[in-house]
């Protein structure tokens, strides 16, 4: 009997077994606002030194005066991930600190809300440039500080719509498709990173508003269902969690997220209710 409990302690052990976050270091983008700076406070009260970046110098500096209060060094610096000259500011201020990344949350995006025929193609590129090029080059920067590394967690901010395509997102769903790919091949790669992909449903944050029209204009409006969305402290807990438990994969949201398990396993019905569901 007493083998059986030490053999289901055990069992706990290594289940619930969860990365000690404090005194590591963590770069957070898209810290500005939304995911990105409810996860930075989430981290700070688990004792994590950040380093923020993201758009709007007034805002990251509010994100860094709140996580401050927990204790922890902060730091930051704006950043136009449209840019990559913008990203090279930001790898060299990171470096002249000598900060040394053990997490990477990268969360900075950008939403659409056209259709695909009716956006121009140069707001394509936009949406691709912030939403995946702009990881996948920021991470290259660091090259060779991840592989002189024990241990790397990277924390990529996907999306509900990075599992499907979905009405007035068509290059927001690419570019969230596209972390998938070059993200979890990254961590097949390498045995010294791992990844975690959070995927947000609908959370109440102000991504609308700044969603890209097809003519590059924003959308300028706070969606119904955003509105409804789940909360987003509690969005940035899960997330924070799951980071800490090294899951491979977070849905994060209400009851939207059942379609990602109709487009997995009843792909038929997606397709027929897809389009009845309100984009916006």
């Amino acid at each position: 009997m007493v083998r059986k409990h030490i053999f289901f302690v055990f069992l706990l052990v290594i289940f619930y077994k969860m990365i000690d976050l404090k005194n590591k270091n963590a770069l957070v983008t898209g810290a500005s606002s939304g995911i990105g700076a409810a996860i930075a406070h989430r981290l700070a009260k688990e004792k994590c030194n950040l380093f923020l970046t993201g758009l709007g110098d007034a805002q990251l500096q509010e994100t860094k005066e709140i996580c401050e209060k927990e204790g922890v060094k902060v730091f930051y610096k704006e950043c136009n991930f449209a840019e990559f000259a913008s990203i090279d500011e930001l790898v060299k201020e990171i470096k002249s600190i000598g900060f040394h990344i053990d997490l990477y949350v990268l969360n900075a995006g950008i939403s659409q809300r056209d259709r695909g025929l009716d956006t121009d193609f140069a707001i394509d590129q936009k949406i691709m440039q912030v939403n995946y090029w702009s990881s996948v080059y920021l991470v290259k920067q660091f090259k060779d500080e991840i592989l002189s590394s024990e241990h790397v967690n990277m924390s990529v901010t996907t999306s509900l719509a990075g599992l499907f395509g979905f009405p007035l997102r068509t290059s927001y769903c690419a570019s969230k498709h596209a972390l998938f790919g070059f993200f979890e091949s990254l961590d097949l790669e390498y045995p010294n990173i791992h990844v975690t992909f959070l995927i947000p449903g609908r959370i109440n944050t102000p991504i609308s508003k700044s969603a890209l029209m097809g003519n590059g204009e924003k959308y300028a409006k706070m969606d119904a269902g955003q509105a409804k969305g789940l909360d987003v402290d509690k969005a940035a807990k899960r997330a924070v969690k799951a980071i800490k438990k090294e899951k491979h994969r977070k849905l994060i949201g209400k009851g939207e997220l059942l379609m990602a398990y109709i487009n997995r396993y009843i792909p038929w019905l997606y397709y027929k209710i897809a389009n009845k569901i309100s984009p916006t």
